[in-house]
């Protein structure tokens, strides 16, 4: 079953082609790679996918649904979800908070509800705090669950990140640079970590990367771009050995 489908999408902005034509597909219980040098159209991908820039031509399918014309938030409503590579927690918030932030649209429970203090609001909070702990603990951060975010170290952060782009049981996470800046034990970590998401829950993950050897680990295909364009996608075997990616982007 494909989970989402990209077919001929291209990106202009002004007289520059970001994204020229691309084409990819993408499976649950997969992990996708997008990678290619500065400047390849994959920050710009990435945000065509989550509907945060406008396609000029082509269509991205999620669960057999166009959704290139829908807004941010619809999209991510329908179950796509994303991390950013910086910023993405409110700093105000404790760990806790900001991943009881990514549940708030699955909460029933009315404004009124909560206002009055309800039984059923009471039984919703308490089964989102569980959830959220429980990811929490699922990561291997349930100690930071009542410390602020801006306090966290960068690999915390990410974690939390990852666990509020969780909460609300996505078939589709879209991961913006997950290992960058992180010490060689987290990112070990956090590969274990999104290869248990893939294949124990089933989820489809799509992850912008620059580390090569945490990409070629984690991922069951590579997709590599370059001026725009797909200049390869296979496996990551066939991707290490491809003579053009090693000369667009490995720089041998």
């Amino acid at each position: 079953m494909t989970l989402l489908t990209v077919t001929d999408a291209t990106v202009r902005f002004g007289g520059l082609v970001a994204v020229n034509n691309v084409s990819f597909e993408t499976e649950p219980g997969k992990v996708r790679a997008l990678i290619g040098p500065n400047g390849a159209g994959k920050t710009t991908l990435f945000k065509a996918i989550a509907g945060e820039e406008e396609l000029e031509s082509g269509t991205i399918r999620f669960q057999d649904q166009e959704i290139q014309t829908l807004t941010p938030h619809e999209i991510s409503e329908r179950g796509v979800r994303r991390t950013f590579q910086t910023g993405g927690l409110f700093g105000e918030l404790t760990a806790l908070e900001n991943v009881l932030a990514g549940l708030h649209t699955q909460v029933p429970s009315s404004l009124g509800g909560l206002l009055i203090n309800s039984k059923h609001a009471k039984q919703v909070e308490k089964e989102a705090t569980e959830k959220a702990h429980h990811l929490l603990e699922m990561m291997g951060i349930p100690h930071v669950a009542e410390q602020w975010a801006r306090d966290l170290s960068g690999g915390q952060q990410r974690m939390v990140e990852i666990v509020r782009a969780l909460a609300t049981d996505p078939p589709l996470l879209l991961l913006d640079e997950p290992a960058v800046g992180l010490a060689p034990p987290v990112r070990l970590e956090l590969l274990k970590i999104i290869r248990r998401l893939v294949e124990e829950e089933n989820i489809g993950v799509i992850l912008i990367e620059h580390a090569i050897e945490f990409v070629m680990t984690v991922s069951d295909t590579i997709m590599v771009l370059n001026n725009g364009e797909v200049i390869a996608d296979g496996a990551p075997e066939e991707i290490r050995q491809d003579k053009e990616v090693l000369e667009a982007y490995l720089g041998r």
